[in-house]
């Protein structure tokens, strides 16, 4: 990257008038201005922020800077940034958080991350996704936490929905559960296609036949009362009597729709329809009555092993898959 010295350099000046064009451009007059603006853009330099902390003759300590996808905004995902944080905090880093909402994110936001020098780059998701990281990151040491680059040679910590699903509903079918009902992520999530993996390594291991298992996808993400009509299709005219006994959902979001509807048709979990969840939604999963049985979604082991992965200097560039295990309470 471009340092002050070779901005001085191309723009014929001395680095004090490189520092005042940045700083008080009203001090220099208009030709030297726009010859030292000419060199920055050129050289595509990003003045320093962390340059104000230096102390003593040395820099303050490292910094982690994170992109977060709606990680800091929803209440499901914020373990990840906590663990991050704390992590940091433990091996004497910092961490600079940065809220986008578009992915790549725009030249403001990167130019923002890399006016403060960062050591590593995080970037964060609440929902498994792939992105596209902009090349001028690509120099960084650099991790994803929850999603995946369109691009190799670049470390992901995911989890493992596919091991996590199929653990789960194994345990379910090994307590005598035979006519199973799924109602799952829409098919185009990645997630998606991950858990209907573990669905049928489960399905195929208990000796139940795929094409006789019940399946519905949600048409989006946010579709969720289509989980009513799902389940009315199956109750048809005799909601005392399902023909369901395990209920798989494709989130804790889902399962909450449809503990209020069996509820309401007098249904009892588990003994007349099990449930189980995904993703054991901060402060809400347990609330449920009875308690939601479910897979947790790992956001803080993500974000633990994202930060060490910095701080470590691993040269690891590929996908690591995070467990996501089995949170059982009592619906099933």
């Amino acid at each position: 990257m471009a340092s002050v010295k070779d901005v001085a350099r191309l723009a014929g000046v001395s680095l004090m008038t490189v520092s005042r064009a940045i700083n008080s451009p009203e001090k220099l007059n208009a030709e030297t201005l726009a010859t030292v603006r000419q060199a920055i853009e050129t050289l595509g330099y990003v003045p320093s922020l962390s340059a104000r902390n230096i102390r003593g003759g040395h820099f303050s300590s490292k910094l982690i800077g994170v992109f977060a996808l709606d990680t800091a905004t929803t209440p499901f995902a914020v373990n990840m940034l906590l663990s991050l944080e704390h992590t940091a905090r433990e091996n004497g880093w910092n961490v600079l958080i940065i809220n986008v909402f578009d992915t790549p994110p725009d030249s403001r936001s990167i130019d923002l991350m890399l006016s403060h020098r960062p050591d590593g780059i995080v970037f964060s998701s609440m929902e498994l996704r792939e992105l596209e990281i902009p090349e001028v990151l690509r120099s960084y040491p650099l991790v994803l936490s929850n999603c995946i680059s369109s691009s190799p040679g670049v470390a992901c910590y995911v989890s493992d929905d596919e091991e996590g699903q199929y653990q789960a509903v194994s345990q379910a079918l090994q307590r005598g559960y035979r006519r199973p009902l799924c109602i799952n992520l829409p098919r185009n999530s990645i997630a998606w296609k991950l858990r209907q993996q573990g669905l049928s390594r489960a399905f195929t291991e208990a000796g139940i036949p795929l094409d006789t298992v019940r399946q519905y996808d949600l048409s989006a993400d946010d579709e969720y009362l289509e989980t009513i009509e799902a389940l009315k299709r199956q109750l048809g005219d005799s909601p005392a009597t399902p023909t369901f006994d395990l209920l798989v959902c494709g989130n804790d979001r889902i399962a909450l729709i449809a503990y209020q509807f069996l509820l309401g048709q007098g249904l009892s979990i588990p003994s007349d329809v099990a449930v189980l969840g995904f993703d054991n939604m901060i402060g809400v999963a347990e609330l449920f009555y009875p308690p939601l049985s479910t897979v947790q979604l790992p956001y803080y082991e993500m974000g633990r092993r994202a930060a060490l992965h910095l701080i470590e200097n691993k040269d690891e560039p590929f996908i690591h898959k995070v467990p996501c295990p089995l949170v059982e309470r009592m619906s099933l």
